[in-house]
């Protein structure tokens, strides 16, 4: 039984070895050549020269009730469904309550992250009674930000 064992233990040891030997020695992609993993570089979609998005309503420090009508205005770029990417387009994403913490990831998709990933330009929204904060983030084919981003001021609005 104890032979039984340590042969099965050698076999397991002899695939690992197996295993960890095809290595062909090269950094992947995502290794440098010290085989420390690193992440792959991001290149972003270029925005045109003085490309603009902003609310066209509400206007910042407005009083609204809910829900909110919103409505999108956009200069210098055209608004094209996610998924295409001409030059100088993209379509808007609306950040409720935060800010675009990184701008080399896609945009996240969450409650105080919208898309509008088929081109919108108005969204009626569901907001909590107070005060909130809004702003538009302009996002490529994949829901990347352009380089330079192309971003509203953020607007504070009072919720009845």
């Amino acid at each position: 039984m104890i032979a039984r064992l340590i042969g099965i233990l050698a076999l397991i040891i002899s695939l690992a070895l197996l295993l960890t030997g095809c290595s062909s020695g090269k950094p992947t992609a995502n290794e440098d050549a010290a085989g420390d993993s690193t992440e792959e570089a991001i290149v972003r979609t270029p925005s045109a020269p003085g490309a603009t998005v902003f609310f066209i309503s509400p206007v910042n420090g407005s009083t609204i009730s809910s829900p909110a009508p919103i409505k999108f205005g956009i200069s210098g770029m055209a608004v094209v469904p996610a998924g295409l990417f001409p030059d100088n387009s993209g379509h808007h994403h609306l950040l409720i309550d935060t800010e675009l913490e990184n701008f080399d990831q896609p945009i996240q998709s969450d409650a105080g992250h919208r898309h509008f990933g088929k081109g919108q330009t108005e969204t009626t929204i569901e907001l909590e009674p107070g005060l909130h904060t809004l702003q538009l983030v302009l996002g490529d084919g994949s829901h990347m930000p352009h380089n330079p981003p192309v971003m509203s001021e953020i607007i504070t609005i009072t919720v009845e």
